[in-house]
Formats: structure tokens, sequence, C-alpha cells
């Protein structure tokens, strides 16, 4: 259903629920009945005052500043679909070639540190939130604890990680957590055989059960929450149910997120044959409804808003590689192409970083259009509104 052209621009989204209408605005969800819309599908007038008065249509102000920093290029896995490849194994391994070698120094945290806190008083902004990214963030773990340890001085309030966790260890976990690492995402690409074949390690062997013992380690050792991402393909799409529960008996539910993310190609030659379909649709229901019946957290759906990094021309983030040049997003990052400054430089004239400044996952290629795209994401959201509504964890 449509929403007038106000409340488009606002990232505002009106789902069809089983029972009822969702509307979802910067401020947050509301539980809508037919009566609350007009006959071309807007919002009434009254609706609209009543949703502003709640403050559902007020988009809260920005309080930090999201700083992400690759500390390593490199990575120990050789996944075929990674962004940062830029071709497949041309001998069929497991060797994908990718972007240049970097490792960041503690000459080059500086350097980012100083960038940060002048990009931080321009906006007036006192919180820091860290992201530690990479290639592989723990092929460096000496830099992802200097630069933790470094930004506290300059207002961190919190630091999260996107790992593949087989190089984590509990002394690191506990390190990394003591210095505000209070999260780490984990991919899992299907339930065991199919993870194996598809996140492989360079030098050969699946990885999921390393992966598994090592987040029920790390959660021995820290308070560090878990962020399962659960990557969708023709290659994996029938073994995720099992997956859900493998996972669920192997780690504490209470201690995890878990979403469900299909695989697009991002131009390194790797095809994802599912489409868009409800039947699709339905699969992500399911998973849904099984994760949240087995105690995981399944992030509630929210408004369209601007990433932090990308969609505000660097205001209140960047997103920086390991020796220090700057991205508009975490796709392009390490990639001298799309380079849009440096952190000792600033970013480069408008004129020059137009065509390279790009909003996340714009690269992705789904052979589909975007109506179909949108349709999608509506019924998954949907659904999954009315399963948190019905467990009473809206």
């Amino acid at each position: 259903m449509d929403l007038d052209e106000a409340d488009r621009e606002s990232g505002a989204r009106l789902l069809k629920g089983e029972r009822n209408w969702w509307f979802l605005g910067p401020g947050g969800v509301a539980r809508l009945r037919p009566g609350h819309l007009a006959p071309d599908g807007t919002l009434r007038p009254g609706t609209e005052r009543q949703l502003d008065e709640r403050g559902l249509l007020s988009t809260a102000p920005r309080k930090g500043y999201s700083l992400t920093v690759l500390t390593s290029t490199d990575c120990n896995l050789g996944c075929g679909y990674c962004f940062q490849n830029v071709g497949q194994d041309t001998a069929g391994g497991t060797r994908p070639p990718r972007i240049t070698h970097a490792r960041l120094t503690s000459e080059t945290i500086t350097s980012i540190l100083e960038f940060a806190g002048r990009r931080m008083a321009a906006a007036e902004l006192e919180r820091l939130t860290i992201l530690l990214f990479g290639g592989e963030p723990l092929l460096n773990a000496r830099g992802c604890l200097e630069l933790l340890a470094r930004a506290a001085d300059y207002g961190l309030a919190r630091a999260w990680m996107i790992s593949n966790a087989t190089l984590l260890t509990p002394r690191l976990a506990r390190e990394l957590s003591g210095l505000g690492l209070d999260t780490i995402q984990v991919t899992f690409d299907g339930d065991r055989a199919d993870h194996d074949r598809i996140r492989v390690r360079r030098s050969h062997g699946g990885t999921f059960d390393t992966i598994v013992r090592n987040i029920a380690r790390a959660s021995e050792a820290s308070t560090i929450h878990w962020l399962l991402r659960v990557n969708v393909s023709h290659h994996n799409h029938r073994g995720i149910d099992a997956l859900i529960g493998r996972l669920s008996a192997a780690l504490d539910p209470a201690r995890c997120s878990i979403y469900f993310a299909r695989v697009g190609d991002v131009g390194v030659g790797y095809g994802n044959d599912l489409l868009h379909t409800g039947e699709l649709a339905a699969s992500f229901t399911r998973w849904h409804r099984r994760a949240l019946e087995l105690g995981f957290t399944v992030a509630r759906p929210q408004a369209r808003r601007q990433c932090n990094t990308c969609g505000h021309a660097g205001r209140y983030g960047a997103v920086v590689s390991a020796d220090g040049t700057l991205s508009s997003c975490w796709e392009t990052a390490g990639k001298p192409d799309w380079k849009v400054g440096t952190v000792t430089e600033g970013y480069l004239p408008a004129a020059v970083t137009g065509e390279r400044w790009i909003a996340c996952e714009d690269l992705y290629q789904y052979g589909e259009d975007d109506r179909t795209l949108a349709d999608f994401h509506d019924a998954v959201d949907a659904a999954l509104l009315d399963s948190l509504d019905e467990m009473g964890r809206l």
C-alpha cells in the first residue's frame, strides 16, 4: 500500500498484516485498523495527527558518530561470494583473488582517531561507535585492541565486530569485551554440510564446528552478544530449518540475535538462483517464527532510514580501510577506484567523489525489479510483526 509523498520521504512504511495494518515510522511502530486509512491507501488526517502526537513521525536526532575500521584487508576464508574478491578462483579452489593487503598500524590509528575527532566536533557529536571490520579483523587482533583502548579518549560509547569467529579465543573475547565491544556478528551459510562447502578456509576445510565451538567458549568468558547472520542461497536454503535447531542446541539463544539475508551477486561472478517469490517469503517467515519460538531475538522491522556512514556524505560516520583511505560504505572499502579521501587529508571534492559515493548494497545485483524486492521485504516484515505481536515481543 502506498503512503503519501511526505510519509515516503520520511522513510515510513505501511504493511498489511493478517489482522491489521502496521505503520513503521521514524519514531516507532503502530498497529492500525482499516478505518485509519483513506480509500486511496494514504493515512487519514486524523490518523496522521495521532501518530505525530505519539512521536512516530519524528526522526530522532543523530547522537553519535559511526566509525567502521578495517583492521586487516586479508581474510583466512575463501568464500566465493565475498564483495572483497576481485574475481573467482580460476582453478576452482578456495583462494579467490582479493583486494590489496593492508594492515592497521599504531600510526594509522592515531590518524583515524584524530580524523574522527575533527568530524565529531564539526557535527557537535560526543559519542563514538566503532565497527571492527575486515577482511577478517582478528587477523590483526592487536590492532583491534589498540584501537578500542585508544578510542576511549574520543567518547567511545559502544563497539561491535563482524568476524568469521574462526580465530576467536576466550581470552581475546574477554579482552575485547573489557574494552567496550558488546556484539560480534558471525555468518552461517546454511546447516553444517552446506556451510562447510561454502564458507571454507583458504587453506581448504570447513569451518562450522570451529565457529560454533569458539562462540560457545567465548560466551563463557565474556558478556558478548552474538548477531547470527544466515546467508540464504539456492545452495543452502533447504537446510536452514535444521540449522536453526542445531544452533539453538549448541548456543544460548538468549545471547543471540538472528537474521536471514539472501546472497546477491556483487559483480564477482557468484550466482544465486533464488528469486524473491512468495515461496521464499514463506520460508523467511517460517524461519523467523521458529527462531522466536526457540528463544532467539529477531529484530523488529523498522522504517527506512539513511545509514550514518553512507547516507549523509560522511557527516555522521566514515568507513576507513587499514591504510587510512576513506570509502563511502563497507562494500567499496579497500578498492582504489572507489576511494573518496584519506583520514589525513579528508574527503575529496564532491566533483571527484560523486560517482564513487554509493550506499549500502547498491552494488548487489538480483536480476529482479525494485517493486518485486520491495514486495518481498514488505511481506516478510509484516509476517514478522504479526509473530512478534502474537508472542508479546513487539
